[in-house]
């Protein structure tokens, strides 16, 4: 993974910078090294600071529809305070930990779809210039993927997978989006449910499991969401039938009709942590999943019948295009923040 990058902030002749990350996908909370390389221009330079900055492709609802933007969501300062002589080389290393929140982008291999990335700013005699990205690719946790293991023998298929700004009502989250796996149900539940929607919330010591169902309507009821969720520790793993104990869950939340903001919990009870942004959910009326509307936005678009989530987790291919999509985001120059459209919305 490399990228380069002659800085326009400060003219022709200017440092160059090369970012390369070591190989291999980091799980969440897991550790990210590379080195900086920089190379001096035509005359000496003041690096006043060299900065990695973790960066997602996030979709926001908001009154004038739907937009797409690049968020960052975490920032490391992994060197500067020194002088770069013309023409001089020189290698920074670096090791940053992942925020436990940062969202899976890969499952056994097999891209799902979700843009992440890591950009380079380097400011020089105070002018400052970001990098071109390059892609960040995150596995999942042992927890994560036992429960998606376990989701794929039960018979559910992966459908899709993307990144929403805002914040889900009464959990621990920190991040300013979070991630949706959705998925279609075996036969024994589709007819029940349309498709259950997966996410995870974690932190140092447990990782919270956010379920929710698009429940069918009935002859004499509407569809309708439901929502719970559930926490298990990074080191309560071992010794558990996961297959039963998932199955329990989407049994749970299948069968029950409180809502989320209810106080409804599972099994494992409500996540402990304080929540930073308590007071700033507004609980609105929309469904943790109500972007569905619109439909997938960039990225999120995976082959339909993708033959399920594990051992094979994603049985199918993602589809083409989308991985074209993904590279091409890449490979060009795209510098495009957040365009202020909307701040996302509260899932209460």
């Amino acid at each position: 993974m490399v990228f380069k990058r002659l800085l326009g902030a400060i003219g022709v002749g200017g440092p160059a910078v090369d970012t390369v990350l070591d190989g291999g996908a980091v799980s969440p909370g897991g550790s990210l090294s590379g080195e900086v390389r920089l190379r001096g221009g035509g005359a000496v330079a003041e690096i006043g600071h060299i900065v990695l900055e973790l960066v997602a492709r996030v979709e926001s609802e908001h009154e004038d529809g739907e937009s797409e933007g690049l968020l960052p969501f975490e920032r490391f300062t992994v060197g500067g305070g020194f002088r770069l002589g013309e023409e001089e080389e020189r290698s920074v290393p670096f090791r940053v930990t992942l925020p436990w929140e940062t969202p899976v982008s890969e499952l056994h291999g097999q891209p799902l779809g979700i843009v992440l990335g890591v950009r380079t700013e380097l400011a020089v005699a105070g002018a400052k210039d970001k990098g071109d990205l390059d892609a960040l690719a995150v596995r999942p946790s042992p927890v994560q993927e036992a429960i998606l293991e376990a989701l794929g023998q039960l018979g559910f298929a992966f459908r899709s997978a993307d990144l929403e700004r805002g914040r889900i009502g009464g959990t621990g989250q920190r991040l300013p989006f979070y991630q949706e796996i959705e998925l279609t149900p075996p036969p024994r539940y589709a007819h029940a449910v349309n498709e259950i929607e997966l996410t995870f919330l974690a932190t140092a010591s447990a990782t919270e499991i956010v379920l929710e169902a698009d429940k069918r309507a009935g002859l004499l009821t509407s569809g309708h969401d439901t929502l719970t969720h559930f926490t298990v520790g990074h080191d309560d793993i071992a010794g558990r039938d996961w297959n039963t104990e998932v199955d329990g869950w989407i049994r749970q939340l299948v069968e029950h009709r409180q809502s989320y903001g209810s106080g409804s919990y599972g099994s494992y009870g409500p996540y402990a942590d304080p929540d930073p942004y308590a007071g700033a959910h507004t609980g609105h009326a929309e469904p943790h999943g109500g972007h569905r509307a619109g439909g997938p936005g960039m990225g999120t678009a995976i082959a339909a019948g993708a033959a399920g989530v594990a051992v094979g987790v994603v049985g199918g291919m993602v589809a083409a295009e989308v991985v074209d999509e993904i590279g091409d985001f890449f490979e060009g120059d795209d510098e495009e923040a957040w365009d202020g459209g909307g701040e996302g919305e509260d899932e209460g």
